[in-house]
């Protein structure tokens, strides 16, 4: 998903409906210039990507779901591919996911774009740490095995079963740094040698 692939989409959200992007801005309540091709890029070239807010409020205008989105995303109005979904609270059962975390024991899927990622899923988020831009019920999509750094937004399972969402903070041999973005938990810093994975969050759709 990039710049190009968003702007991409919004159009095509407004052609479904018969409408300019324009048109699509103004039925959604914004101002009309919201999506047009002028507000795309800044005065110095560097691109403008359209808030998560103008989009929910365009999708609501179009009758249309994340999932239509997230199909019109990867250039196609189709509904995707099946990829496995779990909640946390059953992430955190024993034998759930393979060595590398990903799930193997997931019995329901939900569609989503292939975008040529092969090994990701969808989690949905509990608890209110990652509030306000992660609420319960939000979905993510989480890659396994993905290289993360420092302010990354992740997936962490503990080898005593804990399974939470977070940002990495400082990472070394001994010690690994999670913090939240809810202001109201603090940041907790586990022993490298007791995370048994970590997994880097690609998308969300709320």
């Amino acid at each position: 998903m990039n710049h190009t692939h968003i702007w991409r989409a919004i159009d095509a959200l407004a052609a479904r409906k018969g409408m300019t992007a324009s048109g699509l801005a103004r039925a959604a309540g914004l101002d009309p210039t919201t999506f047009n091709k002028s507000k795309r890029q800044a005065p110095d070239g560097k691109p403008r990507w359209p808030s998560t807010e103008s989009i929910s409020r365009a999708l609501a205008a179009a009758e249309a779901s994340w999932d239509e989105f997230a199909a019109l995303l990867a250039g196609r109005d189709g509904a995707g591919r099946a990829i496995p979904i779990v909640g946390m609270a059953r992430a955190g059962a024993d034998g759930f996911f393979d060595e590398s975390g990903f799930p193997v024991g997931a019995d329901e899927t939900v569609r989503f774009p292939d975008l040529g990622e092969d090994r990701v899923y969808a989690l949905e988020i509990a608890g209110d740490s990652m509030e306000p831009t992660y609420r319960g019920g939000d979905v993510v999509i989480v890659q396994p095995g993905a290289a993360v750094r420092r302010g990354d937004r992740v997936v962490v399972r503990t080898r005593s079963g804990e399974v939470m969402a977070k940002v990495l903070g400082r990472k070394n041999d001994q010690t690994v740094e999670l913090t939240s973005l809810n202001p109201a938990h603090k940041p907790r810093e586990l022993a490298a040698a007791d995370i048994e994975w970590i997994a880097r969050i690609l998308w969300a759709s709320q």
